[in-house]
């Protein structure tokens, strides 16, 4: 579990970077899955944009997201999803202490 420290400050290095995945019509796919855990593994941190035509709701998304992928949801705000899985090869990111 991330500390409310933890959190903000992957929120301020999150606010930095772009969505590298958009989830549409389809929703949850098979293939996002398995996308965003490759992408979680290779950069710890990423953003996720929920587009209008889908209907899910964004919180929803990040919880099932978080669950399939072994991540954690550091925020939901609106239709942006940011997660947080710590690399199994080569951790970049480091956390401050709780």
């Amino acid at each position: 579990m991330l500390s409310s420290k933890q959190r903000a400050y992957l929120i301020s290095m999150a606010s930095k970077i772009n969505p590298i995945f958009q989830i549409g019509k389809a929703s949850l796919t098979p293939e996002i899955v398995t996308a965003v855990d490759a992408a979680l593994e290779k950069r710890e941190l990423i953003k996720i944009s929920v587009l209008k035509n889908c209907f899910d709701n964004p919180k929803e998304i990040a919880q099932m997201l978080a669950e399939r992928t072994h991540s954690q949801v550091v925020q939901v705000i609106g239709k942006k999803i940011i997660l947080f899985r710590v690399s199994s090869k080569k951790p970049v990111i480091e956390l401050p202490k709780s």
